[in-house]
């Protein structure tokens, strides 16, 4: 057995830990370029909070609130833009996994400059970027916890990954109190998201020992405690595991990558910019079905995972789980139509190469064609 497990982030977790933006900020930087969204971390009076705690610790601080879900490469070249100018050296990134993804692309193209997208087709390569505090306020993404900035091209749509160890944030808070004031639907979006991390990277071909075991606990979490914050939003307890589940997704899949049901996900929410978890419900049925016996071994410990018996029931088990959630509808909900189908197939085959050869069962451009005519109209 042989296997490498590098991971450079220090992870604060627990109720109350936001109370140590500052302090930590400050180990890294004296002017912070905060990076969110427009509307929640105001709502909430987060963002404020932040600016208070980091000038409390001596740390000035620029507001980019400029993010917006499925955050796109032009967002990064004006958040860079600001962080030149305004003299910025560390970058606080608060609010869902779009704002940390954005965050810590800015922070990379602030140090490295240049056409992204090179970096992020491995054209280029670097190990440089500003240090990046994580704050995330969603359970879903775990962006927190790995070195990847999901970002979308608008001119051709690619929907890929940054992917380098220079974006693994240097601290990362995670504070359960501040996933608390999710409305429901985002809730089950991204806990739905959440689980399915743990999957594809439990399921991955180069998953390891560490990853295995803490995908499967992962898996666990995010099943059980998302049904019920779904049901009782007051559960504390449940807030704390699923955060955990989250975290846990995004570690595992720093090291096991994601797999085939991202992989053509991506394309989905790339063209069409729909709610990322909800683009994964409409293709899950349809690919763990054409999956479970490349593994099903792996599928008969992620069904007892999530409340089920075996490989057999895995996919109805995870159906139930979707409909409790109200997370499910077909492509064709979306926008999505016959006419989109071969776009999805060529650009999932092209930004997703990887996830696609490391999922149980290597598909074939006709069998992925297949899945996404098959996901337009099912239903469950």
């Amino acid at each position: 057995m042989e296997f490498q497990y590098h991971l450079p982030v220090n992870l604060i977790f627990g109720k109350g830990k936001a109370s140590l933006i500052g302090e930590k900020t400050a180990e890294y930087g004296k002017k912070a370029l905060i990076v969110t969204g427009g509307n929640s971390t105001r709502k909430s009076g987060l963002l404020n909070r932040t600016q208070s705690l980091l000038n409390q610790a001596g740390v000035t601080s620029y507001v980019f609130d400029e993010v917006t879900p499925n955050p796109m490469t032009t967002t990064v070249y004006q958040g860079a833009e600001i962080t030149v100018k305004e003299g910025c050296d560390v970058v606080v990134a608060i609010g869902g996994g779009s704002s940390i993804d954005a965050g810590k692309a800015i922070a990379f193209q602030t140090v490295n400059g240049g056409d992204i997208n090179d970096y992020i087709f491995g054209i280029k390569s670097s190990t440089k970027a500003l240090p990046v505090i994580a704050v995330p306020t969603t359970c879903g993404t775990g962006s927190e916890g790995n070195g990847f900035a999901v970002l979308t091209n608008p001119e051709t749509h690619d929907k890929k990954s940054l992917r380098c160890n220079a974006i693994v944030p240097a601290c990362s808070i995670i504070d359960p109190e501040l996933m608390m004031t999710m409305p429901k639907n985002v809730l089950v979006s991204v806990g739905f998201d959440a689980l399915c991390h743990n999957i594809d990277a439990y399921i991955s071909r180069v998953s390891q020992p560490l990853t295995d075991m803490m995908a499967l606990y992962g898996a666990s979490l995010a099943a059980e405690n998302v049904l019920k914050l779904a049901e009782n939003p007051a559960d504390e307890i449940a807030w704390e595991n699923l955060s955990l589940a989250s975290t846990l997704g995004g570690m595992v899949i720093n090291t096991a990558g994601v797999t085939a049901l991202h992989g053509l996900e991506h394309p989905v929410s790339g063209l069409r910019d729909i709610v990322h978890g909800r683009g994964l419900a409409s293709l899950a049925p349809v690919v763990f079905t054409r999956s479970i016996h490349g593994n099903p071994g792996k599928f008969a410990a992620l069904s007892h995972a999530i409340g089920g018996k075996d490989e057999n029931d895995f996919v109805a088990v995870l159906i139930t789980l979707m409909e409790k959630l109200g997370v499910y509808a077909p492509l064709s909900s979306y926008g999505i139509t016959k006419n989109d189908v071969d776009w999805l197939t060529d650009n999932a085959l092209k930004i997703s190469a990887a996830g696609i050869a490391w999922h149980p069962v290597v598909f074939t451009r006709e069998e992925i064609r297949q899945i996404y005519l098959d996901a337009l109209d099912s239903a469950i």
